[in-house]
């Protein structure tokens, strides 16, 4: 997504190269939607991954229609997932979408409805597999009801335990892996953010309600007692926050963003980072589950609960 928008300008040379520098590393799982940067970003990594297609897994998305008022615009739509469906092949230039999510769950449509539509995108042989974003527990039991779902992606971190304890539960009972977005707490778990004021005019980050007023600085708090488990353990914050997802089990595929060769190269370090039961709950009392402050969006109101 940050190639393409969020998180302020990138250079699209680097991003190129970055994938590339996946690829060669052995990173398989590429994630990207409709939304980000309406459309750029699937008609940036097509090229890259259809060159060495049957190396990857390519994950995309519907869903979101935009904003208005300061608020998510949501189609969760028959329609609309096929419309979509057939325009993110297009600027993808594959034959098959391996993993396709419903971006946000549309309150309007039945979900009954929105996954029919996407069971007939494989029936199509158009989508290999289903998958929801930010489902409630019931909402996710619902979808697979109607059709099998391989995977729920929510945001899932240090920083955000709220899966933990309905969603995480019914997607083992069901056999759905999990997805976690930001699990870098968008940068914060990095210790690599102590200022706002260096974030760029147009980073989303500024009117993030955990980035703002004393939310920002309790956080920064907390960053620096992860900052002081990463020094026990010999890596960088940010590799023991991943270190920490990928330890939660085989069913976790944890998707850290960047736009950077060299910020790619430490995430994927995260898997030479090896973590004790001991580590594990050391980590839980430095950082409680609620421990950290401040809503995950400034608007909230396109979370299914």
């Amino acid at each position: 997504m940050g190639m393409s928008q969020s998180y302020g300008p990138a250079d699209e040379d680097e991003s190129i190269a970055t994938l590339h520098r996946a690829l060669d590393l052995g990173i398989t799982f590429f994630d990207t939607a409709n939304a980000y940067g309406q459309g750029h970003n699937e008609r940036l990594i097509g090229p890259v991954l259809r060159a060495r297609r049957d190396e990857v897994v390519i994950a995309t998305k519907f869903g979101i229609a935009g904003r208005r008022d300061g608020k998510m615009l949501v189609d969760g739509s028959p329609e609309a997932a096929r419309r979509c469906c057939d325009e993110s092949l297009e600027r993808l230039g594959v034959d098959t979408i391996d993993l396709y999510y419903l971006h946000r769950v549309d309150k309007t449509v039945p979900i009954e409805e929105s996954v029919g539509a996407m069971a007939g995108l494989v029936a199509a042989g158009k989508v290999r597999h289903l998958g929801l974003s930010e489902a409630s527990a019931r909402t996710i039991r619902r979808a697979h009801a109607t059709h099998p779902i391989a995977a729920l992606q929510s945001e899932w971190s240090l920083f955000c335990r709220d899966p933990e304890a309905e969603v995480l539960p019914t997607l083992r009972e069901l056999g759905i892996g999990f997805v976690p977005f930001s699990p870098l707490g968008r940068g914060l778990l990095t210790g690599g953010i102590t200022s706002t004021a260096a974030l760029t005019a147009d980073d989303f980050r500024r009117h993030n309600p955990r980035f703002q007023g004393d939310n920002f600085d309790h956080n920064l708090e907390l960053v620096e007692r992860v900052r002081a488990v990463a020094a026990a353990k010999g890596c960088t914050p940010g590799q023991l926050a991943l270190a920490w997802l990928v330890a939660q089990g085989t069913d976790v595929a944890p998707i850290p963003g960047t736009k950077r060769r060299r910020y790619l190269e430490e995430n994927v370090g995260a898997l030479d980072v090896s973590l004790t039961p001991a580590d594990l709950a050391h980590l839980d009392e430095q950082v409680p589950v609620d421990a950290p402050s401040g809503l995950r969006y400034e608007d909230m109101s396109a979370i299914d609960t």
